[in-house]
């Protein structure tokens, strides 16, 4: 038997690298799109692995969404030293108020409510107000709700329960 040797494609650098690489030595003033990109990442690198399209987009939408990248009108460019800084998924952190001179910040208030106070004598029962929904037990004489279920039931001549 011939022992074939297989030919293994040549380690790859990780995709984001490659699409750097592929958005500067492209230099469209635009952008370049995603087909431009795949071209250049095939022409210098040769065979590309199976799944190489979706391998792509996946990338190119996650450093879209980190801020690696910027997306103009189907074109993906470097954003400029002006651009807004890059940050993580959430809102943003809220703005620090500045400490007062003299101010210790380890005996600032603690969090949540404040404790009890053991020497304080208990607080006055809270009388209740009189109820002003629907009638009670003490007011119509009959209990609040459906009536009980009556097993055997007496019928009198009229046909009324008794």
């Amino acid at each position: 038997m011939a022992t074939e040797e297989l030919s293994k494609p040549p380690s790859l650098p990780p995709y984001p690298q490659m699409i750097m690489e592929a958005l500067d030595a492209l230099k469209q003033t635009e952008g370049s799109n995603k087909s431009s990109i795949s071209k250049f990442m095939e022409s210098k690198y040769g065979e590309m692995p199976a799944g190489h399209a979706d391998l792509l987009t996946t990338h190119l939408t996650a450093m879209k969404d980190y801020g690696d990248l910027l997306l103009v009108k189907n074109n993906y460019l470097k954003p400029g030293p002006d651009a807004p800084l890059k940050r993580g998924r959430g809102s943003p952190p809220k703005p620090k108020e500045p400490m007062l001179e003299g101010t210790n910040p380890d005996l600032s208030t603690p969090r949540g409510h404040p404790k009890k106070d053991p020497n304080a004598p208990p607080a006055p029962k809270k009388l209740k107000p009189p109820h002003a929904g629907p009638p009670s037990v003490s007011q119509t004489g009959r209990p609040r709700g459906r009536p009980r279920k009556v097993n055997n039931p007496q019928v009198v001549q009229n046909g009324v329960e008794v």
